[in-house]
């Protein structure tokens, strides 16, 4: 485990194992999600299960960590788990091209893992996704990281407490129409940035994708301090 040397003389060697032993699935293998991934198999996690539907596109490559000019057309989560195998081996790396829809949800016993990452834009496939892991293990989620530029008003918060974000505001507003209220309290990394230009860079998403792994990594390592 050369590689990790220098993680474990910050973190430790029981830090260090419990990332180790942390069991993680991750919805959304776009711009946020994988950059988080990456992130989090580079400090140390060996169990990851990556959930995305999707193929890589050109319009992908200026901000999604996965995306090149030589595998469109692939499916994102195979170039992502060869990319994460190509950077820690003996990882264990789990691709499911699939998307989290009430159709589909039961393929998943979110109950075999630690922490569910949420990094999808659905409205709807997202309450699903929030309603169903907090009745049964932690959830750190992304709001909308799409239309900004500032990284200096990325903020993290309680989810209940996001402001200005017209996802979390869109996805409150479903959740109480539809009776599907969280079941317990969360962490979101949003910004309330609204730029009137559409569109998404790398430094935004990336910087979300990274404090949604930040937020993982340190509860875990608080975990094994206690």
């Amino acid at each position: 485990m050369e590689q990790f040397e220098r993680t474990i003389q910050l973190l430790g060697n029981e830090s260090f194992n419990r990332l180790q032993q942390t069991r993680i699935i991750l919805f959304g293998v776009g711009g946020v999600g994988g950059w988080c991934a990456e992130t989090l198999v580079r400090t140390g996690v060996q169990h990851l299960t990556l959930v995305d539907f999707d193929v890589v596109s050109p319009s992908n490559i200026n901000r999604q960590v996965v995306a090149t000019s030589e595998n469109i057309g692939q499916p994102k989560v195979v170039e992502m788990k060869k990319r994460l195998l190509a950077i820690c081996p003996e990882a264990d790396i789990v691709a499911v091209q699939q998307r989290y829809t009430a159709e589909t949800a039961s393929q998943f016993d979110l109950t075999q893992y630690d922490y569910v990452i949420d990094a999808i834009d659905s409205v709807e496939d997202k309450v699903l996704l929030i309603y169903n892991a907090t009745a049964v293990t932690r959830l750190v989620a992304s709001m909308g990281a799409g239309r900004k530029t500032d990284s200096e008003q990325i903020h993290v918060a309680e989810f209940w407490k996001v402001e200005g974000c017209p996802l979390a505001r869109a996805l409150r507003t479903k959740m109480k129409k539809t009776d599907m209220l969280p079941h317990h309290k969360f962490e979101c990394v949003y910004s309330p940035e609204l730029s009137a230009e559409s569109g998404t860079i790398a430094p935004i998403v990336g910087i979300f994708g990274m404090k949604i792994a930040d937020i993982v990594i340190n509860q875990i390592i608080k975990q094994s301090t206690v």
